[in-house]
């Protein structure tokens, strides 16, 4: 579960403010798309005899889940101290609570309020309850605006799926600290990067499986917007090897936001990014 951002827990923080966008550079030397033989961003063949361009979307938007019933349940528990949730179902099928499924009607708004070249008209998503709910509502109202064919089809890809935890799973931060002391002092030693709980996974791990999904969108979108709706550490992952962050650059980060957007756009062979963690379209209703 990758709603730990970038705390000692954090799991399911929802969160609803803006952080700056810091310079990042491209996508190519981290692994995410190869060049040989590919077609360019805008969908055309390279110049002959010249050196092939590479296949990339024109755009790449990225979203967080809406708040998910456990995002408030985690936060009513670090307030409180508890050492449990009470959350009995497995993480996958965690949904999202009523003020998420607002937010996710805030998304579909904005997408289709996005001029039309960058309005994504495919849709990866990770195959958990409440991404799958957000891209749902999102499509939904986007295509009742007209601005989709109420038909497009989502993709669910298990890659985008939350980060796993282990026998940290479902733990508060107070619970963490009575009942697996060691992990907590091994985990502030190691740092979220490479920190990896017993039976589950680090960010690093959670880097690998985003990278592949990164070479597949690409040949798969080249020359045109998609978007993917996914969870708090994929798509710090996916920031974290389009812009080829440091460590410390990522862990200056703050946590993704519910619902926010964050966008990629081709240009001259490279993804650039034009957008990070975005929530103005959040308006009263949906905040």
């Amino acid at each position: 579960m990758a709603e730990l951002g970038i705390t000692l827990n954090g799991q399911h923080k929802s969160t609803q403010h803006q952080p700056n966008l810091s310079a990042v550079t491209a996508v190519t030397a981290s692994g995410a798309v190869g060049a040989s033989g590919a077609v360019g961003a805008n969908g055309s063949a390279g110049t002959p005899g010249g050196p092939a361009a590479t296949r990339l979307p024109s755009v790449l938007i990225a979203t967080r889940h809406g708040e998910s019933t456990a995002n408030v349940e985690f936060q009513l528990a670090e307030a409180a101290g508890a050492l449990s949730v009470p959350i009995s179902c497995r993480d996958a099928d965690i949904p999202l609570s009523l003020r998420g499924q607002r937010q996710a009607q805030a998304l579909g708004r904005w997408w289709a309020a996005l001029p039309s070249a960058d309005r994504p008209r495919s849709v990866w998503c990770s195959p958990y309850v409440r991404t799958a709910e957000t891209a749902r509502i999102a499509l939904a109202q986007a295509a009742g605006l007209g601005a989709v064919p109420v038909t497009l089809a989502v993709r669910y890809d298990e890659r985008l799926r939350d980060r796993e935890l282990g026998v940290l799973e479902m733990l508060p931060k107070a619970a963490i600290e009575a009942k697996h002391p060691e992990e907590a002092a091994r985990r502030r030693k190691m740092g979220e990067l490479y920190y990896r709980p017993p039976g589950g996974e680090s960010w690093a791990d959670v880097a690998l499986r985003v990278r592949s999904l990164l070479r597949d969108v690409c040949e798969e979108e080249a020359g045109r917007p998609v978007l993917l709706v996914a969870h708090d550490c994929t798509v710090l992952m996916l920031r974290y090897a389009l812009d080829r962050l440091t460590e410390e650059q990522l862990t200056g980060l703050g946590p993704v936001h519910n619902c926010s957007t964050s966008l990629w756009r081709s240009q001259e062979g490279r993804l650039r990014p034009d957008g990070w963690n975005g929530v103005a379209h959040l308006d009263a209703g949906a905040d």
